[in-house]
């Protein structure tokens, strides 16, 4: 079924290893095909291009790359309880039809590898999540409190 098609696709599965129904998404003509471009050779680009980010910027601008290139949807959010490592942060790659698991858990890795590799891409995730920023009870301590730290007055 891969003849109708003008680019190389990925190689299914063994039947029964994943549950990302190759063979289902091909024969349906409504089927969003863009994830069968990710052949295993990309895949590698794809996962040494991750590991490499090197500023919160670049993995953003991945992030949306994925998307509109291969409708993968990425998303990295911070624990409400906290970051303590790289680990306090839930890196999450939503399930979609022709997409490996073992693809989404390679994606994963790679980022949590880059994140560990660069901690300031991870406090840039925090920091936009608005955890490093004080509260407004804070701000309104501080304003009150003249003997309270300058690094909490308000903007």
């Amino acid at each position: 079924m891969s003849a109708r098609l003008p680019f190389p696709i990925r190689h299914p599965c063994p039947p029964g290893a994943c549950i990302c129904d190759q063979e289902a998404m091909l024969d349906d003509p409504q089927a969003d095909l863009r994830i069968l471009r990710l052949t295993r050779e990309e895949e590698r680009k794809l996962l040494a291009r991750l590991e490499a980010i090197a500023s919160y910027n670049d993995l953003r601008h991945m992030q949306q790359r994925m998307v509109e290139q291969l409708g993968i949807v990425v998303t990295i959010t911070p624990s409400v309880r906290g970051v303590r490592t790289v680990r306090g942060l839930s890196i999450k790659v939503e399930e979609q039809r022709g997409l490996c698991r073992r693809t989404r858990q390679n994606i994963s890795s790679a980022i949590r590898k880059c994140l560990e590799n660069n901690e300031a891409i991870a406090f840039a995730i925090v920091d936009a999540h608005d955890l490093l920023a004080p509260t407004q009870a804070q701000l309104q301590a501080a304003t009150d409190d003249p003997a309270a730290p300058s690094s909490l007055s308000k903007p």
